[in-house]
């Protein structure tokens, strides 16, 4: 497929996937005062008890414009396969004072990862009050793009340097980590010049790259042992393939085994499209480490 036509599909699946109207939650809840610390949550709609959860982190190259709006359709997909969604919004990055006109930057440091870190630390008590009739037993992280790094980051939270202050004692209790097309090896992402430089905002210039890539990068923090899948179109141009094969690789180095399901002839938004056959692997994927 030439460049062109490549680009064409990708557009065309992008305004499929956007084209879905948001779907209000069922209850929100916020875990910190600024605005953006808040949780959407989607009632599994068979309304069975003891129901698994999926916590949802959105993508957008960690930019202030994509917030997780654009992820309520997939979000109610999942609610009507029968789990209870927890949807959460995090503060990203916006435009720099002295640069108007330049656009917004990526990430927040360390706010992006401080907002994680709560969210993903509250999220029991909130699952007891907004969502009783879910199982936090049993959660599962998925994440799409920006959003897979940073489900892949909350399953790793564990192996963080020691002194981070984002580290926990012992690994979470999670069933697993979906990670769709995530931005999951930052060499790789910065090789390939993902998300148009996303990499190198979010972290800094060079000398806080260095600082900073420890604390962040998936394919660094390494192994887990917890569960991961990775889900990833083979046309996708947005994250390619090779940001991917990168992380699994990596992986498989620090004697852990992650999964790599490929979807041929998808692109990077069909994993999120409800009306997509990739968005039904995903459900596919996500039942089968929650249940």
């Amino acid at each position: 497929m030439s460049d062109s036509a490549a680009r064409d599909r990708d557009a065309a699946e992008t305004e499929s996937a956007l084209s879905h109207p948001p779907v209000a939650p069922d209850a929100s809840a916020a875990y910190g005062n600024h605005p953006d610390q808040v949780i959407d949550f989607y009632a599994p709609r068979d309304g069975r008890a003891g129901a698994p959860v999926v916590v949802v982190m959105h993508g957008g190259a960690w930019r202030a414009p994509y917030d997780r709006q654009h992820m309520s359709p997939f979000a109610d997909f999942l609610a009507r396969r029968g789990f209870a969604v927890a949807s959460v919004e995090y503060r990203r990055g916006s435009e720099i004072p002295q640069q108007r006109g330049s656009g917004p930057v990526a990430g927040r440091w360390p706010e992006t990862f401080d907002d994680v870190a709560a969210a993903m630390d509250a999220l029991p008590a909130l699952l007891a009050r907004e969502l009783p009739q879910a199982d936090a037993r049993r959660i599962v992280v998925t994440g799409h793009s920006a959003g897979g790094q940073l489900a892949l980051w909350a399953a790793a939270r564990h192996v963080l340097p020691e002194g981070s202050p984002w580290r926990l004692p012992a690994p979470p209790p999670l069933r697993g980590v979906v990670a769709l097309a995530p931005i999951a090896d930052f060499t790789t992402a910065v090789e390939l010049n993902v998300c148009s430089g996303a990499v190198g905002q979010f972290l800094g210039r060079e000398e806080d790259f260095e600082a900073r890539a420890p604390h962040a990068d998936p394919a660094v923090l390494l192994p887990t042992g917890i569960a991961t899948t990775v889900v990833q179109g083979t046309t996708d141009v947005d994250v390619p393939q090779a940001v991917s094969e990168a992380f699994v690789d990596a992986a498989a180095k620090a004697g852990e085994t992650v999964g790599l399901t490929l979807l041929p002839d998808a692109g990077h938004y069909p994993l999120i499209d409800p009306a997509s056959d990739a968005c039904a692997v995903v459900a596919e994927e996500l039942t089968q480490l929650a249940w």
